[in-house]
């Protein structure tokens, strides 16, 4: 009762997020706030963004991925556009971590599409 109450008065972004923490950790991704730099890691979430911009020349895809309790870039070098790679869309992806102004983030990461029904 105390749950479903606390869920009834949460933030409509708290519960997604809580949400979105636990299917994350179900399929064995790492929470983006635990990772650390120069590990190799496995995280998944949601893309949130996803744009097009240059890196020194080069076509570079970007997409930031959000997990629930933080964010990581996915850079794909040399990439313009990556067939189910949208806004929405639910991922894993491995590689890797670094920064990049101040940001995590994760260059050429391999990733699993994850089904949109859940």
């Amino acid at each position: 009762m105390k749950r479903a109450f606390q869920r009834f008065t949460a933030d409509e972004q708290d519960v997604d997020s809580a949400e979105l923490r636990s299917e994350t950790s179900s399929i064995g991704a790492t929470d983006v706030n635990l990772c650390s730099v120069g590990s190799p890691v496995c995280v998944a979430g949601t893309l949130r963004a996803v744009v097009l911009r240059p890196l020194a020349g080069v076509p570079t895809l970007e997409a930031e991925l959000y997990d629930g309790t933080g964010t990581v870039t996915l850079v794909w070098l040399g990439r313009r556009r990556i067939r189910g790679i949208d806004p929405g869309r639910t991922l894993v992806a491995r590689g890797r971590l670094t920064r990049r102004e101040g940001q995590a983030t994760l260059f050429n990461p391999a990733y699993e599409l994850r089904s949109t029904g859940g």
